[in-house]
């Protein structure tokens, strides 16, 4: 057995040590790209986590709080509650708000290819994204193998064998075993075809209803959620319609957010065992909830349509005749709440001025919001301003 090296055999292990080091610093760079990508999702989902629990956690305390004011045993609570809307007179005009959307029926697809797997089991709310490869753990085990094969290089200078043995373990270790990455590849190869069936249905979707938006953006997630890392498979199909799949899972989530909120205002109800500066407090907690989100898609409305249009996403549910007048009437909800409120107080105490100036105030700030007032709220005003002419003349 030879105990050393010749000069050309040196020179092929030199070689070959500086070709696997050029191959380290490739997979170094394309790691801290998916690290990056892996950030930036991460950033997204905790986002809508916590606007998902908000909501939840508003509707929840409701809930208890109208428990709260009956005798009657309490029910399970249901998060989702549907109010039907009426026709509502502002100003002498009679506006007929259009129905809420039906239920979209199944939709029937023509994308093949093999069923998704079952869901995983339920160990946290971000469901399927629960059991991933940790970029910070590969990133740490990196660090604590090149840090290990600096000090063996010193240790074994002039020997030449170990490195390079070393190096290629090492390489082996990035680009065969890693799982994150393996498993990339393989859901490139095994769902390529059905891929490429949802790349032309979402390319040449066109839709006359939002409803119709929500059910597909669902059925789309739903054959995206067989995928490991959904960004990173999609960056083998170059020809992925992001920017309109983004564009509909937009429309899709603002569409709900204001029916939620909607809802949310309609079912509200001043209860008469709460205090009255925290029963105030609500009412206005709500209204500038609803002022803040139909700022946005005010100051938005205009680029926001115009995309829509493009991408054959309906639109008019952004304008004042749509979804957006809608949720600024039921504004009107909390005007009737609180001036009833506020009218029943000043019955029993008469010396509360300021009060009165208050309910008058959150009416006047509903009346621009909504463009005026109906009928009911209308009544609801006039008895306060009533009761309040009394009690400042007494």
């Amino acid at each position: 057995m030879p105990v050393g090296y010749d000069g050309a055999t040196l020179s092929f292990l030199r070689r070959e040590l500086e070709a696997s080091l050029m191959k380290i610093d490739s997979l170094e760079k394309e790691n801290h790209e998916l690290k990056q990508e892996t950030s930036r999702l991460k950033a997204q989902i905790n986002t809508l986590k916590a606007h998902d629990l908000e909501r939840k956690s508003i509707l929840w305390k409701k809930l208890q709080n109208t428990m709260n004011c009956t005798d009657e045993p309490p029910h399970k609570p249901k998060l989702q509650i549907d109010v039907p809307l009426k026709k509502s007179t502002i100003e002498g005009n009679t506006i007929s708000l259009p129905k809420p959307p039906p239920s979209p029926s199944p939709l029937q697809r023509k994308v093949a290819g093999p069923p998704p797997p079952p869901p995983p089991l339920p160990s946290s709310p971000v469901g399927s994204r629960t059991v991933r490869r940790v970029p910070a753990v590969m990133e740490f085990y990196r660090s604590l193998m090149k840090r290990d094969m600096t000090t063996l290089q010193k240790e074994n200078k002039g020997v030449g064998l170990v490195p390079v043995t070393y190096s290629r373990d090492m390489i082996g270790e990035i680009e065969n075993r890693s799982t994150y990455l393996t498993s990339i590849k393989s859901d490139v190869e095994k769902y390529g075809e059905r891929l490429n069936d949802l790349i032309r249905e979402v390319e040449s979707a066109g839709f006359r209803e939002i409803s119709d938006v929500e059910g597909f953006v669902k059925w789309v997630d739903a054959e995206l959620s067989c995928l490991v890392d959904e960004r990173a498979v999609l960056k083998h199909f170059p020809q992925w319609p992001e920017r309109k799949a983004d564009a509909l899972r937009e429309a899709a989530f603002s569409f709900r957010d204001l029916k939620n909120l909607e809802s949310e205002v309609l079912a509200y109800k001043s209860c008469p065992k709460q205090p009255l500066i925290q029963s105030l407090n609500k009412m206005q907690a709500l209204q500038d909830r609803l002022e803040s989100k139909i700022s946005v898609v005010e100051r938005t409305r205009e680029g926001t349509c115009k995309k829509y249009k493009e991408l054959q996403i309906p639109w008019q549910w952004l304008m004042d005749t749509g979804l957006v007048g809608q949720v600024k009437l039921s504004s009107l909800k909390l005007a009737q709440e609180c001036m009833r409120r506020i009218a029943k107080e000043l019955e029993s105490s008469r010396d509360r001025g300021d009060l009165l100036l208050q309910g008058v105030r959150f009416a006047f700030r509903v009346h621009q919001f909504a463009g005026g007032f109906d009928t009911e709220t209308m009544h609801a005003f006039e008895e306060l301003k009533k009761i309040g002419s009394g009690t400042r003349g007494s």
